[in-house]
């Protein structure tokens, strides 16, 4: 199967990860966020050399791009999919102009055009250039540019996250948990360097769980999804600097005379202001995407099992509330945080299309882009289980060895509450009047 979709051009290049050699193309199968997924489904941070060759390879690839910067670009879908059948057609790789949607950062609109026998999206373009962790972003604002694969993901998947959404969560086991405790209690006080009991709470809690729900775990849509999770735990927990001195460690936050702390569980979710529509339904305006960091705490049992206790530690509230607060600049100097959002906005626009059967209206199929076997995508390792990393705090009663929780959204939901808006049907009738002819994206 000619399997062009995979966010990448197709290269002999071999980059070597910890603990395994994976195959790579040069655009980053199996390398989203700065993570590493060995063939075992362990998650790791990629190793730094991989990255450094990662990024000259998609900065090599990337030179000759034909895509610019534009305040408000168009991308016809018609124009996507005829793109992307061409293609498969030749038993061609994508260009960049397809695999990232002709440069768009956002869609703002997404426009109806029956005369055309399309669907038009809308927003911020622009040229693609390499940026930190090896992520493709937009060479003015480093905002992560939108990637084919991952609105294919989506549109394939909505149907099924109808009922429990999209999400992705680490946790650990039961078992572990019970281990710790067992080992704590032998333990007792401690006195002088902590590092070897450190090891030894990592080696009895063992690796934690992941878990993706809604979409294909072996997609680039679920790496997003852990790999954004994987990086909040890691600030949360202290083992990597957030980048912004307004958003420190959770840990580093904890007073002297804390207790030993019941686990935090911290998550991501989303929340979109109601989409605005015009009074044919022909344009659709998204706006107030944002995410909000939620935590809650949990105790465990003798047995491992956790019980979530419906309220929330004020210090651990305090760290959410500055992870929502500074999530826009955090994005800037950790993409994965603004892929995060491109994913969740690309869910909403499949489940506004699939809901509201904007494809049916328009006269546009789009059965290519659902169909796994008429367009196969690239199949990614699938991520399984993090190693669990101990930190102790500068106190002798208090630890926290990990921070459960995760990342969950309903696209379905922020695609049913809508605001009418008429003057939408102007901008609209721009739109498709300045579209050339022979292009399937334009300003």
């Amino acid at each position: 199967m000619n399997r062009i979709l995979s966010a990448a051009f197709v290269t002999a290049a071999c980059l070597m990860t910890t603990g395994s050699a994976v195959a790579q193309n040069a655009f980053g199968n199996q390398v989203v966020g700065g993570i590493s997924i060995d063939a075992a489904g362990m998650v790791s941070n990629l190793d730094p050399q991989a990255s450094k060759e990662l990024a000259a390879e998609r900065t090599r690839l990337l030179a000759n791009t034909g895509i610019t910067s534009a305040s408000s670009r168009k991308v016809s879908l018609a124009g996507v999919l005829k793109a992307v059948g061409s293609l498969q057609e030749n038993g061609q790789a994508a260009d960049p102009e397809v695999i990232y949607l002709g440069g768009l950062t956002a869609v703002e609109m997404v426009l109806v055009d029956p005369e055309k026998h399309d669907i038009v999206l809308v927003g911020p373009a622009e040229t693609p250039v390499v940026g930190p962790q090896g992520s493709v972003v937009g060479s003015e604002t480093g905002e992560p540019l939108l990637v084919l694969e991952d609105f294919v993901m989506a549109l394939r998947s909505i149907d099924s996250a109808r009922s429990a959404g999209m999400s992705c969560s680490i946790d650990p086991t039961a078992e572990g948990i019970a281990r710790l405790q067992a080992l704590l209690r032998r333990q007792g006080s401690v006195r002088g360097n902590p590092e070897s009991l450190l090891r030894s709470m990592e080696t009895a809690m063992g690796p934690q769980t992941v878990t993706v729900g809604g979409v294909a775990a072996d997609s680039r849509f679920a790496h997003v999804l852990v790999a954004a999770d994987y990086r909040m735990k890691r600030i949360g927990m202290g083992f990597e600097p957030s980048g912004l001195k307004e958003l420190p460690s959770y840990l580093s936050m904890v007073p002297a005379n804390a207790p030993t702390a019941t686990m935090p569980r911290f998550w991501l979710e989303a929340k979109y202001d109601p989409i605005q529509r015009d009074p044919d339904e022909l344009a659709w305006k998204l706006s107030g995407g944002r995410m909000v960091c939620m935590t809650e705490n949990e105790l465990a049992a003798a047995d491992g099992q956790r019980t979530r206790q419906g309220k929330s530690d004020p210090l651990a509230e305090k760290w959410c509330g500055l992870m929502t607060e500074h999530y826009t600049k955090l994005a800037t100097v950790q993409p994965i945080f603004a892929e995060l959002q491109n994913c969740i906005d690309l869910a909403v626009v499949a489940t506004l299309i699939r809901s509201r059967q904007l494809d049916q209206r328009a006269g546009l199929d789009i059965s290519l882009l659902l169909d796994n076997e008429a367009l196969p995508l690239v199949g990614y390792d699938v991520p399984e289980t993090v190693p669990t990393l101990a930190s102790a705090m500068r106190q002798q009663r208090a630890w926290v060895v990990t921070a459960s929780g995760g990342i969950t959204f309903q696209p379905w939901e922020f695609a049913t509450t809508f605001a009418d808006n008429s003057s939408l049907s102007e901008p609209r009738s721009a739109a498709l009047d300045a579209r050339p002819e022979g292009l399937w994206w334009w300003d």
